[in-house]
C-alpha cells in the first residue's frame, strides 16, 4: 500500500452540498433560503422569537432553586485509592491526607474538600484523614483494618 492508494472507507465522509452555486446544482438562486424575509438574510438569529406571541420560554413556570453556598467535594473512588497503593503512587503505611492525594494525582484539585466514596474494592490497611465520606466507604476501609475519619468542616458562612 501506498500513500496515494489511500481512501476512507465508503460512506465515512459524506460530501456537503453546496448551496447557491447555479441552477444545475439544484440549490441555486435562494439556496433553499425562499423568497425574501428575515431569514433569508444573512447573520440572523432568531431563536425563541414567535412572531410577537409570548415565547414559550416566557409562557412557562419557573422552577427549581441552586442553592448559592453549596458545597462542591472533589469525588474519590476507593477503588482508585487502591489502585494508587498497588502501584506505589501512595504509601499505605503513612496517613493519607488531602495533600497526599493531590499531590499522587488523584484529585486535580480539593475545591470545598475531599469526599471518598465506597466504588470498588479496598484490601490495603489505610489511615485516611478527608472532609466527607460516605458510610459504605467508612464501613469498607474499616473492614479492610484501617480507619477513615472525617474532619468536621466549619459551618457555611
Amino acid at each position: 500500500m501506498k500513500l496515494n492508494e489511500l481512501r476512507d472507507n465508503p460512506g465515512a465522509a459524506k460530501k456537503s452540498k453546496r448551496v447557491a452555486r447555479g441552477p444545475g446544482s439544484g440549490k441555486g438562486k435562494t439556496a433553499g433560503r425562499g423568497i425574501k424575509g428575515q431569514k433569508s438574510r444573512s447573520g440572523v438569529a432568531i431563536g425563541g422569537y414567535e412572531g410577537g406571541q409570548m415565547p414559550l420560554y416566557r409562557r412557562l413556570p419557573k422552577r427549581g432553586f441552586t442553592k448559592p453556598n453549596a458545597r462542591h467535594y472533589a469525588v474519590v473512588n476507593l477503588g482508585l485509592i487502591q489502585k494508587f497503593v498497588d502501584a506505589g503512587k501512595l504509601d499505605a503505611k503513612a496517613e493519607i491526607t488531602e495533600d497526599v492525594l493531590l499531590a499522587a494525582g488523584l484529585v486535580r484539585r480539593k475545591l470545598d474538600g475531599v469526599r471518598i466514596l465506597a466504588k470498588g474494592a479496598v484490601t490495603a490497611k489505610l489511615k485516611l484523614t478527608v472532609t466527607g465520606a460516605s458510610k459504605p466507604a467508612i464501613a469498607a476501609v474499616e473492614a479492610a483494618g484501617g480507619t477513615l475519619s472525617v474532619a468536621e468542616v466549619a459551618a457555611a458562612e
